[in-house]
């Protein structure tokens, strides 16, 4: 059985891939017009949170225009408080992969040409209405000769190819922003090659089904967590069959509870795979989205999508245990220690900065859930922080971020009161019962006794506490700011005045020029002299009317 649809939308950046030139000019043009954006605001003090969240959905609009390059380079970048402002890592967190499928035909067409068959040789049944569509190709159901049950992911045409095309383009932008210094400091080259080979790698279906075979033998001893198996015969570079592992979306919290699943349970479930693929296997998924996890009848955790990967150091079981112990007392230095050691945070000269950040998600977050408002009283203070003292974090590190962010997301669709160290309980169970008993005793004995040991010392002694506060001083931890509100005020009528002189002087300079021009062979180039007198006499007459209403103020 075998049924077919030709139906297919031909969208603006399928049409100019066929031409680089066009490619080019278009990404180029798009670019100019948001840096153009950027000044204007700069130029005009416009920096309220409602412009750059006006700015940032402009840029998801064209991003989604341009295609999946750039869809992938806004999903990318919704991870990056580290080089972006909250509102763009806000507007990009909601960019979806919105591509319109494509023909039945046309998928067909690739899965022969990849697998050297006829369509009908290879499936007893193929579904021509997809199960799901994205930027980068679109899945099918279909059902072996065999009897077995599959999906097949088939990649779109020509989508190699706008990769190279879009990575040249890409570069060129990089070497002529670059210019500013502003934008010199972030290292935007290694972040474009770092990018650039996850995505080449994501498009790879071999990697893909790899990286899908090493997921399951990592959970092959735990039932409650399901792996689709690869079926390597109908497996190519642009086309990946896997086995067919329906399941319930795994936020869907009113199915969940019509079938009776137990949602504490599914909660467990995800927080302690996800732990055990970040401590023990070192091997994680960097994006679990509620797309990419289900749940079936029986309660069981299945995973898809299996493109994009990351890897970190893993731990040994003493090391997990210490690391436990130190979010339970939090204490700061010895959870950065080990973010340092997995590779998570870069050992740069002064992490002040970090060790703030890493107290406070341990202040505010290790007894409830993730609160978003919580994350607005800081989000300026990071931003400034990263702009002041630039620095990239690993992308490992920002993988996890997103990855905790989505699950902690998922766990409050389930339930909204959910604790994360209670769902973890079983993983740190298991870590300890699988541990040599005697070595465990001691470790906890040690650990425990170091918390308590520190507990009384800090109750005890509050000279400690004060030699405490003056090492943080002496080391540049702690940070007073004192302002005074006249000198403020002074310095700013000073700025305006200045401002407006210098626009003064180019409204002067302008008009005297405009004239110049009208005696000579280029008096047609008068009028935009002209039109250029006009606009800086706006900007005086601006600069007047903000310094008479500031005027006003500081006497009332």
């Amino acid at each position: 059985m075998l049924t077919q649809s030709s139906s297919s939308q031909t969208l603006r950046w399928q049409r100019s891939k066929s031409n680089p030139l066009r490619r080019q000019i278009e990404i180029f043009l798009i670019t100019t017009q948001f840096l153009f954006f950027l000044w204007w605001d700069q130029l005009f003090r416009r920096n309220s949170a409602y412009i750059r969240q006006q700015r940032a959905k402009w840029l998801v609009k064209q991003l989604l225009n341009l295609g999946p390059t750039f869809i992938k380079i806004g999903q990318s970048l919704s991870t990056r408080a580290d080089l972006i402002p909250l509102e763009y890592v806000q507007a990009f967190s909601q960019l979806q992969d919105r591509v319109p499928e494509f023909s039945s035909i046309e998928a067909i067409n690739i899965i022969e040409t990849e697998l050297g068959k006829p369509i009908t040789e290879l499936f007893q049944t193929f579904d021509s209405i997809p199960l799901a569509s994205a930027s980068l190709g679109q899945v099918h159901r279909a059902k072996l000769y065999s009897g077995e049950e599959v999906v097949v992911k088939v990649q779109r045409t020509g989508l190699e190819q706008l990769f190279n095309l879009d990575f040249a383009v890409v570069a060129q932008l990089i070497q002529v922003i670059n210019i500013l210094p502003t934008i010199r400091k972030y290292h935007l080259e290694e972040i474009y090659i770092e990018f650039f080979e996850l995505l080449l790698s994501e498009i790879d279906y071999i990697n893909e089904g790899k990286n899908a075979d090493r997921f399951r033998e990592n959970f092959k001893d735990y039932p409650q967590v399901k792996v689709p198996l690869v079926y390597w015969d109908y497996t190519k570079k642009k086309v990946l069959t896997l086995e067919y592992l329906p399941g319930i979306k795994v936020d869907d919290r009113k199915s969940l509870s019509e079938q009776g699943i137990d949602l504490d349970q599914v909660i467990q479930t995800g927080i302690c795979s996800y732990l055990k693929q970040l401590l023990i296997d070192g091997f994680f998924q960097s994006d679990p989205h509620p797309g990419n996890m289900a749940v079936d009848l029986q309660g069981e955790l299945i995973f898809y999508d299996f493109g994009t990967m990351a890897e970190v150091k893993s731990m040994a079981k003493d090391q997990m245990i210490k690391t436990f112990m130190a979010v339970l007392k939090k204490d700061t230095d010895e959870v950065l220690e080990t973010l340092i050691y997995m590779g998570l945070i870069e050992p740069i000269s002064d992490l002040k900065g970090v060790r703030r950040i890493i107290q406070f998600l341990l202040d505010e977050f290790r007894d409830k859930p993730v609160d978003i408002k919580a994350f607005e009283r800081i989000s300026e203070e990071v931003y400034l922080m990263f702009k002041q003292q630039p620095f990239r974090l690993p992308s490992q590190m920002t993988f996890i971020i997103k990855s905790i962010t989505t699950l902690d997301g998922i766990a409050r669709a389930l339930d909204p009161k959910y604790n994360l160290l209670a769902a973890s309980q079983p993983f740190v169970m298991s870590i300890t019962m699988s541990d040599n008993k005697g070595n465990l005793i001691l470790n906890v004995a040690k650990q425990t006794a170091n918390v308590i040991k520190q507990s009384i010392l800090n109750f005890a002694s509050k000279g400690q506490q004060m030699r405490q506060l003056q090492n943080k001083i002496e080391q540049g931890e702690l940070e007073f700011r004192v302002r005074s509100l006249e000198s403020e005020r002074t310095l700013k009528k000073i700025y305006l005045a200045i401002k407006g002189l210098i626009y003064t002087l180019l409204t002067g300079v302008s008009i005297f020029t405009a004239f110049a021009l009208l005696t000579t062979a280029y008096s047609k180039f008068a009028i935009i002299v002209f039109g250029l007198s006009g606009l800086f006499s706006l900007f005086v007459l601006r600069c007047l009317i903000t310094l008479m209403i500031r005027d006003r103020m500081d006497k009332v």
